[in-house]
């Protein structure tokens, strides 16, 4: 059984201490592919680290996070325009728009996720989509590139069953992880009537662990236990589960 975690920030400072040990536990756990999103140019030199440290099992993205669109967003724009056309990446993100945060940086937030958008498709890359608080000024930017080459990833998908028609609509797989889990996370009352073929997995460790672990460090090896619940709901064997979620992974991130 092979599970891919399509979003996990493996170079956080919180996996410092045991780095080595949490991958592994993750492998033995049938996670053996780990996505992981870019957030700025002050964390480019920690993924090549890691992709260096884990060559079969780690594959990078490249992309400004949102909530790091600030007074120098177009120096790091540059610096993401600069890393693409340097050597391969297997996605743009985590892109898109924040309004938990501040509001006050809407104007640039779009923009940056605009361009951001434009290079995925100079590339044919996929986008790996950040979305708070902002599905309406996420949507509106996405409408307005619409196309037969955009795609990607939902990460962390948190909307109603509208919402989640929508982002399929405009080619869009949407990224399930600990929240599903939740008591109060609400996806999992509609998450059956989503074909599987549009679902990907992901952690967002060291974020959003899934119960019996939430409110403590996320790891990658949890994706099992988000695995576990797509296979309550939908009613399939856990294998078919780790196996149409992987291709479907495979069919945005070409790997």
């Amino acid at each position: 059984m092979i599970l891919t975690d399509t979003h996990t920030h493996l170079y956080s400072s919180q996996f410092q201490d045991d780095r080595s040990e949490m991958m592994q536990r993750a492998i033995d756990a049938g996670v053996s592919r780990f996505f992981i999103p870019s957030i700025d140019s002050t964390y480019t030199q920690k993924m090549y680290d890691l992709e260096s440290q884990f060559p079969d099992n780690v594959f990078l993205m490249m992309g400004l996070h949102p909530c790091y669109v600030k007074e120098n967003y177009l120096e790091e724009l540059a610096h993401v325009a600069t890393e693409l056309a340097k050597r391969k990446f297997y996605a743009i993100g985590e892109i898109g728009i924040d309004l938990f945060w501040d509001k006050t940086t809407l104007a640039t937030q779009q923009h940056a996720f605009r361009y951001q958008i434009q290079l995925a498709k100079k590339y044919k890359l996929g986008i790996n989509i950040h979305c708070r608080d902002a599905f309406d000024e996420t949507f509106e930017v996405l409408e307005s590139e619409k196309s037969d080459d955009l795609f990607g990833i939902f990460h962390c998908f948190t909307g109603d069953f509208l919402q989640a028609e929508k982002a399929i609509s405009l080619g869009l797989k949407l990224g399930i992880g600990g929240v599903a889990t939740f008591k109060n996370g609400k996806i999992d009352q509609f998450l059956d009537k989503i074909d599987l073929k549009h679902i990907v997995l992901e952690t967002d460790s060291p974020y959003l662990a899934p119960v019996p672990h939430r409110g403590k460090r996320n790891e990658s090896s949890y994706t099992l236990l988000v695995a576990q619940k797509l296979a309550e709901i939908y009613n399939l064997p856990i294998e078919e589960i780790a196996k149409i979620t992987t291709e479907n992974s495979k069919a945005i991130f070409g790997v």
